[in-house]
């Protein structure tokens, strides 16, 4: 059969355009599976007696996330059913929703068989989850909520429902869930232990890998027909992907929730960051730089620094909401403005040489010099800059997170802001974000 919405002729061809809907579709009723017949006897011994009180502690609190993002993901995806331009898209959507029905079920079987939860209900077993949510896994799907909110208002532009497959198929399946499922497959195989849930997390990968595949599809297809989706896609990637550093953050920053089978944060983070520069390069879409859907990421640096870097930010409370946790860290900091100097967008309306400076009441003074479509952020104090912000380093990074208001912050004098009003007026459509 011939693929469906594959490239337009003349038009670069993608890895996208190797994927076709109906194949998609025929390959999930080829791989049906049942949640409800894995067998966990196994699993019971090897839960109590091949694991340690720490490790069950720790694989609890990782299985929880994933109980948790597939019962959201499930209860998300009837909007994009509803908003998806294809009669082949939505019977795929379909699908999917079904499938993630599938994990959660799963997932709940886990819990209550094997960990030993016995939740009267589904509700209740995934209540039982609720202690060890982290901030970052909150505020993404709390993101995703709101974008399907607005698809399921009647906002069904391309623009719109790009963001949702961005959101959705990129980052919480192809960066978050992918990358937890070969972290989870990884060590299970190595210690070969938890047989019955090992092979529905083998199902669950399976299936995520249609899920991305039919993103990276569909994303590509609607970038080709209208020129709203990428902004549109980078909007959303700025809103949410700080908090994805936070979503794998174990409790008190105890490595050993990952370090006791055999692996590192940084390696997880790593793993996940290459993998969507993947997706987003078959989908036809740059990931850093001027042109890219994250453009504060420098492309120079390697997936592994843009790792610790974002572990020492997060560490310094820059990515954990709440900004009564934000410390004044002299790497942080410098980290965070590397951030700031790589938002400046290429098209700003600044139309002469600006300096930006940062009077921190707590915290080093920075500035931000911006000339000739280039930017330059460093320590200490100017004379002369255009704008000047008298503020304390934790309203600051509280403004930047989106986690409060800057209207709010000057009318309670946390944010002082002085300068030359046209250049306070036009910082808005400076930055990225």
């Amino acid at each position: 059969m011939t693929p469906i919405a594959i490239s337009e002729p003349g038009k670069p061809q993608l890895a996208a355009d190797q994927i076709d809907y109906v194949d998609l579709y025929r390959r999930w009723e080829a791989g049906n599976w049942s949640a409800m017949d894995l067998d966990f006897t196994q699993d019971k011994v090897d839960w109590n007696e091949t694991f340690d009180e720490f490790m069950r502690k720790a694989a609890r609190w990782n299985y929880s996330l994933f109980f948790f993002g597939e019962d959201e993901v499930a209860d998300q995806l009837s909007p994009f059913i509803d908003a998806a331009p294809l009669e082949e898209q939505k019977y795929f959507l379909t699908t999917q929703q079904v499938d993630e029905a599938r994990h959660a079920i799963f997932f709940s079987r886990f819990f209550n068989e094997v960990i030993g939860v016995n939740g009267g209900s589904y509700a209740e077993t995934l209540q039982s989850v609720d202690q060890d949510l982290t901030y970052g896994i909150k505020k993404v799907f709390q993101s995703l909520g709101r974008v399907t909110d607005e698809l399921r208002a009647g906002d069904h532009s391309k623009a719109k429902l790009a963001q949702a497959v961005a959101l959705y198929h990129f980052i919480v399946e192809g960066t978050l869930a992918q990358t937890g499922q070969h972290f989870i497959a990884d060590y299970l195989n190595k210690m070969d232990v938890l047989p019955g849930f090992r092979s529905g997390m083998e199902n669950v990968e399976k299936d995520e890998q249609r899920h991305i595949a039919f993103g990276v599809k569909l994303l590509a297809d609607l970038n080709r027909q209208d020129p709203e989706v990428k902004p549109a896609v980078r909007e959303i990637f700025g809103e949410v992907m700080p908090h994805t550093v936070g979503v794998f953050r174990p409790p008190n920053d105890d490595e050993r929730y990952v370090e006791v089978f055999g692996e590192t944060l940084i390696n997880v983070a790593t793993t996940g960051q290459r993998q969507l520069d993947m997706r987003l390069a078959a989908a036809g879409f740059e990931s850093t730089g001027p042109d890219g859907v994250l453009p504060f990421l420098d492309p120079e640096v390697s997936h592994e620094t843009r790792a610790e870097r974002a572990f020492v930010m997060q560490r310094a409370g820059f990515f954990s909401g709440g900004t009564e946790h934000v410390k004044n860290d002299p790497l942080a900091l410098e980290y965070f403005f590397d951030l700031i100097e790589n938002s400046v967008r290429a098209d700003h309306p600044l139309k002469k040489p600006t300096t930006i400076q940062w009077d921190f009441s707590d915290a080093e003074p920075w500035h931000l010099r911006i000339d000739n479509g280039s930017s330059k952020a460093a320590k200490g104090l100017v004379s002369g800059a255009d704008v000047t912000f008298k503020t304390d380093l934790r309203t600051w990074v509280g403004l930047t997170m989106g986690e409060d208001k800057i209207g709010k912050a000057i009318l309670s004098r946390k944010l002082k802001p002085s300068g030359k009003l046209r250049t306070l007026v036009a910082l808005p459509r400076v930055f990225e974000g």
